[in-house]
């Protein structure tokens, strides 16, 4: 139920897209020869794999070949092809086309937000249909963030670069949308009364699910209560790690609260 979606500050994330972006030119402007070609915590990429990626992601929002995302049975495989396709390039290719990339998508993102086109309703694979805005701002603040933060610098050995509230709550209100859509198209079975989702610190809130689907700003009684750190969610609520070893609590109906994150995977 896409009218159930999060709503999105454009303009915020607009800005938190630009920050992620500089955040992933001085990463990545720091990495040996030898750190390029590394293994990243994404199976099967390379830290030149997954920078390739972002960059394919950003191009696929201005070129004709991006609608095949729109129209894959599933995201994750239509991720693969451009990835494939870029594997042995050079890092000042895969970097040039990267710079581009993303910053004609920031351009367009700019002009798209301030004109109803943001509101129109694009689809994303099998995750649903997203306002254009929220699709080409989260995407891609997601995609920086949570590869730089959960499959680059960890991978590496290097320091994990620092976010704050705003881009924070640019990355969570992309992964409430995107799971909000997976709710709505697949409810949690046995999922027959309230749960209540909080997330705190930095760009964090709370959310209420039910047995209609999808996770929307509410508020009253609810049979169970799961409240984690902002800042975990994009590694356990991608499934890179389990929720169990992370600091999440249960307050309420632990079974139905573990059916509930059970089932929490954000593409």
């Amino acid at each position: 139920m896409t009218d159930r979606l999060p709503a999105a500050d454009l303009p915020n994330m607009a800005a938190a897209l630009r920050a992620e972006r500089a955040e992933m030119l001085n990463f990545t402007s720091g990495l040996t020869d030898d750190e390029w070609i590394a293994p990243s915590a994404a199976a099967g990429w390379r830290i030149t794999d997954v920078v390739a990626h972002v960059g394919a992601t950003a191009r696929s929002f201005y070129v004709p070949t991006g609608l095949r995302t729109t129209f894959a049975g599933s995201l994750e495989q239509a991720n693969e092809a451009p990835v494939d396709q870029r594997r042995n390039w050079s890092r000042a290719k895969v970097m040039a086309e990267y710079q581009r990339a993303t910053r004609r998508a920031t351009t367009i993102l700019d002009v798209v937000r301030r004109t109803p086109a943001a509101r129109a309703r694009v689809r994303l694979a099998e995750l649903g249909r997203y306002p254009l805005g929220l699709l080409m701002a989260g995407a891609l603040v997601f995609d920086h963030h949570t590869h730089l933060r959960h499959d680059m610098a960890p991978a590496l050995g290097r320091p994990v670069p620092p976010t704050d509230a705003d881009r924070m709550r640019a990355v969570l209100t992309w992964m409430i949308a995107v799971l909000s859509n997976q709710i709505a198209k697949a409810p949690v079975a046995g999922l027959d009364a309230r749960l209540a989702l909080t997330l705190t610190g930095p760009g964090g809130g709370t959310w209420w699910t039910d047995e209609a689907g999808a996770l929307t700003p509410s508020n009253g009684p609810v049979a169970a209560h799961v409240t984690a750190p902002a800042l975990t969610f994009p590694d356990w609520g991608t499934q890179r790690s389990s929720w169990r070893d992370s600091d999440v609590t249960i307050t309420g109906d632990t079974e139905l609260a573990t059916r509930f994150l059970d089932t929490v995977n954000v593409i």
